[in-house]
């Protein structure tokens, strides 16, 4: 059995630059778990469409629950093999993307279009879709509502770090990450409390010598 998902997403860049940005979009803030890239072949067809395929390597890390039925020495990364073709005369461009590890633990296909927003010229529309299965048996359910989890997930990231991309590659200030804006918070939160504190502390001696 497959879970299927889909769903859409728009970036306000022209596809010329979320294409460009496409290959530009690691390192950034949001793509911690992306340890490697590296291209295994690349050409240009008849047509003039660009066919690549690249080797990523990412952080995986299985749930605690998961962990009985797994190999005790199991590698914390895993292997994702990406296939894209660019298509400059349909102004597409489609990537495939699947894991070759622990594939028969789980396995993720993932399908993305990108194409011109038929409504604004300056956008890209994105139509992704993922397909998720495993091999466990009596724990398919488990581990499909697993991954489609972590998919979601890490579609919320890619987004974050396109935009992120394409603003500075426009000369903008990216907005800020979600670490930072929690670390400013933090500190907001921990220089209140020492003040409070302070007061606490000070009235606490006041009343002591009353």
């Amino acid at each position: 059995m497959v879970k299927y998902y889909c769903c859409a997403g728009m970036l306000k860049s022209s596809w010329d630059q979320v294409c460009v940005a496409f290959w530009q979009r690691y390192p950034n803030p949001y793509s911690n778990h992306v340890l490697t890239e590296d291209i295994i072949f690349r050409e240009v067809t008849p047509t003039n469409c660009l066919l690549s395929r690249r080797l990523l390597t990412k952080t995986s890390r299985a749930p605690r629950w998961m962990e009985p039925y797994l190999p005790k020495q199991m590698s914390s990364s895993a292997y994702i093999i990406e296939d894209s073709i660019v298509d400059p005369q349909k102004r597409t461009m489609t990537t495939l993307t699947w894991n070759i590890s622990h594939a028969r633990l789980m396995s993720v296909e993932e399908r993305c279009k990108y194409y011109i927003n038929p409504e604004n010229g300056s956008c890209t529309e994105i139509k992704r879709e993922a397909w998720i299965s495993t091999t466990i048996y009596g724990l398919s359910r488990a581990v499909q509502e697993f991954g489609l989890r972590r998919f979601k997930n890490s579609v919320t990231k890619t987004m974050k770090g396109f935009e992120y991309v394409l603003a500075k590659m426009q000369g903008e200030t990216p907005s800020r990450t979600l670490t930072e804006t929690a670390t400013e918070r933090a500190r907001g939160t921990a220089l209140a409390a020492k003040e409070k504190a302070k007061d606490l502390a000070s009235q606490a001696q006041k009343k002591q010598y009353v």
